[in-house]
Order: structure tokens, then sequence, then C-alpha cells
């Protein structure tokens, strides 16, 4: 990423046509399937306009060479139902390339079960399906497909950052989780519990509670329970709307605790933190927007220019990069061709190398754990929301040691 924002954007349309030669001019259609309508609109209507932002880099400096990138919306209005009702119609239009991620992993699974099958019954005509933010574990172990590939870090991965860098705050001893009721949340919940118990033994979890996703007007009861419990840190993997409700409830409340969040730059989020979560809002996250090597670069800036928003989608962005990738290696847009060199490839990411590992493609790149700081123009040069506050940088977990072993058994196409 460096080099291309780097470099004359002639010279790399000219280096990547040559890359594909062979290959004729298309237009490419990804079907942006997120939720567009409802409580988590916000969020997904700013992952749309990063996706296509993204698409417009792709498309003026010649990602792909000279296949071109067009990125259609298809609102999932937070239902796996509908979702799968819109995955009918874009098979209907033919387009055979999905992104979802940030409507939850509950979307995302029952995405992913649709497309295999839909793929098992119809050669010749699959569909890809790449997750840039649906974080269930599942999706890349137990339930992995072929067709799915994640370039987000899952939350197994993010929490056993998280449990390791909180480990070492000698300051927190009584932690309380506060997460969705659904696989997602669930899973994380779980991950806490074992990891912590077995990093710091004197830690005592004081509080484990869901809650409905996408339901819940007014957090103050759940608040009011985290401050009796006594809690130093809230674990939790809310995100969107829900997690801008809890962190403004946490505000009005008081509440002093330190929260680690796994999607606190979410939209809407950091205009609900404002100066009050200053230091004391963690996210670990496979995006850091304040890492040295993107800084300086015209990306975020841009967007900012363009949409009056903030560019959180950094593993979308890495999608379109390892999409266009492969497609260049592979000489071809069709699907079989391009999951097969998707698989194993490695490629420059927004925030350095990442590999998609080929036994679950599941990504192996660093995680970041950040914090909620004042801009400096040193360590934090983005704010975000116009808070003049954005995520500092404060310890970096290499690829080799954010990577866990995953049990799945994929079944391979044929």
């Amino acid at each position: 990423m460096r080099k291309m924002f780097a470099a004359p954007l002639g010279a790399i349309a000219l280096a990547c046509a040559a890359a594909v030669s062979a290959q004729p001019a298309t237009t490419v259609k990804i079907a942006s399937l997120d939720a567009m309508s409802g409580p988590m609109a916000g969020l997904g209507l700013n992952v749309l306009k990063s996706f296509q932002y993204s698409a417009k880099l792709a498309n003026e400096q010649a990602w792909a060479g000279p296949v071109k990138f067009e990125i259609v919306a298809f609102d999932n209005r937070l239902s796996a139902q509908e979702a799968l009702s819109q995955l009918n119609s874009i098979i209907g239009q033919n387009i055979r390339y999905v992104v979802q991620g940030a409507s939850s992993s509950a979307v995302g699974l029952a995405l992913q079960e649709a497309i295999e099958k839909h793929n098992s019954r119809n050669p010749g005509k699959e569909i890809v399906y790449l997750n840039y933010a649906a974080q269930a574990p599942q999706m890349t172990e137990s339930k992995c497909s072929y067709w799915h590939f994640r370039t987000d870090a899952h939350s197994d991965m993010k929490i056993a950052a998280m449990t390791t860098y909180l480990a070492q705050q000698k300051d927190v001893r009584q932690v309380y989780l506060l997460n969705p009721n659904y696989a997602y949340g669930q899973e994380v919940s779980r991950a806490a519990r074992d990891m912590l118990a077995r990093k710091r033994p004197d830690l005592k979890i004081v509080g484990d509670d869901f809650h409905p996703l996408g339901q819940v007007k007014d957090y103050a009861p759940y608040i009011a329970k985290i401050k009796q419990s006594g809690a130093d840190a809230v674990i939790t993997a809310d995100f969107g709307a829900d997690l801008a409700l809890i962190v403004r409830a946490a505000r009005d409340a008081g509440l002093q605790a330190h929260f680690y969040t796994l999607n606190g730059n979410n939209f809407g989020v950091p205009s609900a933190m404002g100066a009050a979560g200053e230091g004391r809002v963690k996210l670990v996250s496979a995006f850091s927007p304040n890492a040295p090597e993107l800084a300086a670069q015209p990306l975020l800036p841009g967007f900012k220019s363009q949409f009056n928003e903030d560019f959180i989608n950094g593993l979308g962005h890495n999608a379109l990069l390892m999409l266009a990738k492969a497609m260049r290696e592979a000489q071809s847009v069709e699907p079989g061709a391009v999951a097969a060199k998707m698989a194993g490839l490695r490629f420059d990411g927004i925030n350095g190398p990442v590999e998609m590992r080929k036994s679950d493609h599941q990504a192996q790149q660093p995680l970041y754990i950040l914090s909620w700081e004042k801009v400096d123009g040193k360590s934090v040069v983005h704010d975000q929301e116009g808070t003049g506050l954005g995520w500092k940088p404060m310890a970096e977990i290499s690829a080799k040691e954010a990577s866990l072993p995953s049990n799945c058994r994929m079944k391979m196409p044929g």
C-alpha cells in the first residue's frame, strides 16, 4: 500500500495492465450486502461508501489491470432472512462476488451456508463471499467454506491479543463482560473467560451479561449493574448503534471502568465517547489508522473530503486489494479461478503484508491495541468524527503471535 500511494498512478496502471494483458476489459460487480436501514444504518452506509471509494481507487490505479469494479448496494436490514432474500436477487442479477460483515456474524453464517449450497448445486456459477468484519470463529473453523475469505481477524484472535495486553494492566482486578446475545457475543464471552483464567488467575469476572442485538434503547440498567459490581474494566463485542448507546450510558452514569472493545471505531461510537472516553477506551483491531505507514497517505483524508465521514473499513479495503491481485494472477474474473489464487495469497494490505491462509481462508496479519487519545500530530494524526481524539497505537502483536490454529476441514470443489 505504501508503494501504491507513493508511485505515480500512470506507472501503477501500466504495470498492472501488463500483468493481465491477456485479460479483456470488463466490469466486475460486487454486491455490498449489509444493514443500510434500521438501527445499524449509519455503520452500513459508511461501509458502503468506503467500498465505493476503494473501488474508485482500484479503477483509477488499475489494481486489477483492465478490470473495473462496481459496488452494488443490497440492504439486509440486520436480518439473516432478509440477507438470504437479497442473495436470491444477487444471484438473479448474475453478481458473483459478495462483501458482508458489518451486520453481524449471524447474518454472515447464514450467508456463508447459503452460498456454499448454491455453489455445490451450480458448478460454473459460483459466488465468492469476501468477509471483512463478521468475526465468529466458526466461520473459518468448524463451518469453514472454500468460497468464504475473511480479511478481518476472528474474535478469538482479537480476544487473545486483548487479554494478553489486559493481563499486564495490574490496576485491573475485576472485569465485567457485556455482549450481544448471539453466536459472536457468546464466543467472545467464552474466550475472555478462558483466556483471562489462564493469563490472570487472580482476576475476577464480576458479571457476564447478554442483550438482544439492535433492540435495546436504554442501557442505563446494564451500566448500573456494571457500576455496582465494582468492575475496573468492561470487555464488549458490541458494535454500531448498540456500542454507541452503551458508551453514552456509561458516560452519563459516570462509570469510570475502562472499556476494552473489538469495535470501538464503529460509526457513531467516537461521538458518543467524546472526551469522556479519553484514555479509558481501548480497541483491538487489524486496522490501525494512525500507524506510521498510513498516517501521511491520502486515503483517509481523501475519503473524509469526499463524504465528510471517517474511513474505518480498512479490512474491506484489503478485500479489494486481495481480489484485484488474485484476478491479475489468475488472468480471469471467474470465481473458480480467482478463489484458487486467493487461497494462500500474500498481498500488501492497508497496514502491511497479509497472508490469506490456505487451510481455512483466514487472514494472517498483525493486530493492534489502540487507545482513544487526543490528536497530537505524531502518534495520533487522524481524529474520528470531529472529536479531536483518535486511535493511538499502544502495542502491536505480530502476525505469528496473533495466529491461532484452526480445526477447519474444508470441502474442496468437485
